[in-house]
């Protein structure tokens, strides 16, 4: 696997399939906070992501989004009120990208990317040092991870929540956000104990697993923090998984301080779960090994 640079994207090769596309330039409206994105497919070249999704266009393949850090919206769309519901505020911030570093040599295909997390109004409240790797596990399955260093340089206090740390009861979405495909609506979301469903929303683990409803593929998640985070997670009404730290308690950033979230993602076929306690479990090692 290698990365290669197009227009305004990075394309993920591997052999003569193109299994994820990095799109850094994105040219979305503010409404829906803008950021990079990852569009990813299987080795055999099926589509495992959605991208601009009719039942909520700012859900975009795999993405960082953060629906409430102190008073902006990383997320995209209205911002959850107390009180009021779902309003729009003018807070959609928007993920800027500043630079790359490829790595070239011969470990996993990887870069290090830096990018300014800008407000609405143009302050600059977030620098970010983001670091991706790929990888093949076997002939079928291929593994992502994900590591991102925020640090805060809004000059204030930030808190990172989510509409249910708002006070929306089970809708604590926030962090490193696969969506999926339309057609995997209804799929099967599998934790280490079984078969979940959509009741894995806001109950603690180290992975989850989401396979189409025609088995035809399967991605799972792995959080790469404490391993007890609450997930957000969802199939009755759209394919959707995150490890979301700031679920139920907002968690508070001085000024200068750094938080760090990642996370692993394999993308296989239906028995990519059968993964979690090998390839899975090792690649989330290698990311708590070089977090500070």
């Amino acid at each position: 696997m290698k990365f290669d640079t197009g227009q305004g994207r990075l394309l993920l090769i591997d052999g003569d399939v193109t299994v994820a596309e990095y799109v850094y330039e994105p040219s979305e409206p503010q409404l829906e906070s803008p950021r990079p994105y990852l569009l990813l497919r299987t080795r055999d070249g099926a589509d495992v992501t959605a991208y601009r999704p009719a039942d909520h266009v700012w859900h975009k393949g795999l993405s960082l989004a953060l629906p409430a850090v102190g008073p902006h919206n990383f997320w995209g769309g209205p911002s959850y009120i107390h009180g009021r519901g779902y309003v729009q505020l003018p807070n959609n911030g928007a993920q800027v990208h500043r630079s790359f570093e490829l790595v070239r040599d011969d470990g996993p295909a990887g870069f290090v990317e830096r990018l300014d997390w800008v407000a609405q109004d143009g302050a600059l409240v977030l620098t970010e040092e983001r670091r991706l790797t790929a990888r093949p596990v076997d002939g079928v399955t291929w593994a992502l991870t994900w590591r991102s260093a925020l640090t805060n340089v809004s000059g204030r206090e930030l808190g990172f929540g989510s509409p249910t740390s708002k006070g929306r009861e089970n809708a604590g979405y926030c962090g490193i956000f696969w969506r999926g495909p339309v057609e995997f609506t209804g799929g099967e979301i599998l934790a280490p104990s079984g078969p979940a469903g959509d009741a894995a929303r806001g109950e603690p683990g180290p992975w989850l697993a989401f396979v189409a409803p025609d088995g035809s593929a399967g991605v799972l998640m792995l959080d790469a923090g404490t391993g007890d985070t609450p997930w957000f997670a969802r199939s009755e009404e759209y394919a959707g998984l995150n490890p979301a730290p700031f679920f139920f308690t907002e968690t508070l950033l001085p000024p200068g301080e750094t938080l760090v979230l990642s996370a692993v993602l394999l993308v296989g076929s239906a028995d990519v779960a059968g993964h979690a306690d090998g390839a899975g479990a090792d690649l989330v090692a290698e990311l708590r090994e070089a977090q500070p």
